[in-house]
């Protein structure tokens, strides 16, 4: 894929970072040491969300082991994990207040279990202090490992997410090391083993799918039981990422967002800001009055 320079349009633009909750959550992260996908991932989004006082934590550490080219968190040299981050990040959640907490991680395929046990530990120790809180996972694709991820299922999160990424043509391009069937079975598999739990997945555009493609992924989603979408612009971290190929307007993201209702989403967060977490509150809500009429 050739190198690609395209001006970014206006509505890209994002406010600069104020406001006594970011600087709140943005101090308590950084004397607490702990990892964050707003910052390590550069979601444009950090500003808004910090400002309002809500947070994704990012476990496992901040480095990744597969080499998507699409993602700004580094791949390189992996430590074990550590087993008082459970323990730090509920505290975190806690102390800061949060009614709905979003988990992430970098993907762990040199662990046998991809890093559930890690998942399971939090959700845990943040019901030890707080049964207010919401719980949303976005978690790796385990590499299939079936058993872990009932062993996450089982601890009942309120969301569960997996994202797909892309379109299935890209795949060998942007994310070599995923598989895109793998991705929508592990979202068929929580919805099998507990309905009760709302299943989420996100794709970036720009990246030279057509609409055609983006249609047929988001109707695989819905035969996998996928019920929350999010999309959002793709915008490259640097040169040695992968190039944007287009910039989509606002107008089409509305346009996939009423096609989305149409195939049975329950909520699709669509825009060219939009991230995994962004306005999660509100999705899940949506989530929940679509799951219990």
């Amino acid at each position: 894929m050739e190198e690609r320079h395209i001006r970014k349009p206006d509505w890209l633009k994002v406010k600069f970072p104020a406001g006594e909750n970011y600087t709140r959550i943005d101090r308590y992260h950084r004397l607490n040491g702990l990892n964050s996908v707003c910052r390590s991932a550069a979601c444009p989004n950090q500003g808004e969300c910090w400002s309002q006082g809500t947070a994704t934590f990012m476990i496992l550490g901040n480095t990744c082991s597969r080499h998507c080219r699409f993602c700004n968190v580094a791949s390189g040299p992996l430590d074990p994990p550590d087993q008082g981050e459970p323990r730090r990040v509920a505290r975190a959640i806690y102390e800061l207040g949060l009614n709905h907490a979003v988990i992430t991680t970098v993907t762990r395929d040199d662990l046998a279990d991809g890093g559930a046990y890690q998942f399971v530990e939090l959700i845990r120790e943040i019901r030890k202090l707080t049964s207010e809180c919401r719980i949303e996972l976005l978690i790796s694709d385990l590499q299939g490992n079936r058993e872990a991820l009932t062993r996450i299922v089982a601890e009942k999160p309120d969301i569960l997410g997996h994202n797909i990424e892309t379109v299935p043509r890209l795949y060998s391009q942007v994310r070599p090391e995923a598989e895109y069937q793998r991705s929508l079975s592990l979202l068929a598999d929580v919805y099998r083993h507990d309905s009760e739990i709302i299943t989420k997945s996100g794709l970036m555009l720009g990246m030279g799918e057509t609409e055609a493609e983006v249609m047929q992924v988001m109707a695989d989603l819905r035969a996998h039981d996928c019920e929350l979408l999010t999309l959002g612009q793709y915008l490259s971290p640097s040169r040695n990422h992968y190039p944007v190929q287009r910039y989509v307007s606002p107008q089409e993201f509305s346009a996939y967002a009423e096609k989305g209702l149409a195939l049975g989403f329950a909520h699709v967060e669509a825009g060219p800001l939009v991230r995994s977490s962004y306005h999660a509150e509100e999705q899940y809500d949506a989530g929940r009055r679509y799951s219990h009429g």
